[in-house]
């Protein structure tokens, strides 16, 4: 996409008018930052900023454990995936409430742009976006390999129904999408992703490593090995561990490091040794760091 010409995009389910003045060096247009980070405030729940302490032992998954983690929810315990898929897109909407709440954004709207990927990550961040759409954001979805599973469709209707805007083709400039969300939910790949990105979403990544406003993962940065992370790949300002922490979060850098998901009965954290610290009171996140 071209900066000039004075064009209108609705990206946000409204016209945005970006003007062809004043364009930076290099063809980029300027990006107002419609996030700016949250000032400590006394208002602020205390619990919702700081970090848990240290957990001793805490197990960091591989990828053959954390699927035979969820094959054990699935068999043993009979739970269904729409309910650990419910859990989960709730705790990581919960988890940018706390750390990015509407507040926070310089916008006049809070307005999130949520990249669901083909599989069960996507399903989360279709959940995801319902419950922020709840929680007084204004979400848009991105969600370009569709799957005709009941499951999923029954997840796009419930968007649909609330007034949730899909895109229908992806901004190709980084700067659209600073110019007009104040944050990017990455829902693209979870813990279970190997080999190469493939197109389209090779293209959404690379124009994601070029975004100034913040990003946050569910459970694993997209595109990143699950066990050896991706130095070179998306850096997160957040990333939401499900379950438990995968191996490659270890290499995480940002600042907000979230668990979430709380719905791993004990005696499956004591057989595979999860060591998970306790989340306070009602939480269903927890701060790591």
């Amino acid at each position: 996409m071209s900066c000039g010409g004075g064009f209108r995009r609705t990206l946000l389910g409204l016209s945005v008018l970006l003007s062809s003045g004043g364009a930076r060096a290099g063809g980029r247009c300027p990006a107002r930052l419609p996030w700016a980070p949250l000032p400590p405030r006394a208002a602020a729940p205390a619990a919702a900023m700081q970090s848990a302490p240290p957990a001793k032992g805490l197990k960091y998954l591989g990828q053959k454990e954390a699927q035979a983690i969820d094959q054990e929810l699935f068999e043993e315990y009979k739970f269904s995936v729409d309910q650990l898929m419910e859990l989960a897109g709730l705790s990581c909407a919960t988890a940018i409430a706390k750390v990015y709440p509407p507040s926070s954004f310089t916008t006049s709207q809070p307005a999130v742009l949520i990249i669901c990927g083909p599989g069960n990550n996507g399903g989360d961040g279709l959940v995801c976006a319902r419950h922020l759409k709840m929680f007084g954001y204004q979400p848009t979805l991105f969600y370009p390999k569709r799957t005709n599973k009941p499951l999923f469709e029954g997840l796009t209707t419930q968007c649909t129904k609330m007034d949730i805007p899909f895109l229908s083709e992806f901004p190709s400039e980084a700067a659209v999408i600073d110019e007009i969300y104040g944050l990017v939910v990455d829902a693209i790949f979870g813990f279970s992703f190997q080999g190469a990105v493939r197109e389209p979403f090779a293209t959404i990544l690379s124009t994601l490593e070029q975004v100034t406003v913040p990003i946050a993962s569910i459970d694993i940065p997209s595109g990143w090995d699950v066990e050896k992370g991706n130095p070179n790949g998306l850096q997160p300002d957040m990333l939401i561990s499900l379950t438990a922490p995968k191996a490659a979060a270890k290499q995480f850098s940002g600042r907000y490091h979230f668990l979430g998901g709380r719905f791993v009965p004990a005696a499956l954290q004591k057989k595979y040794a999860l060591n998970l610290p306790a989340y306070p009171e009602t939480d269903c996140v927890l701060r790591l760091s």
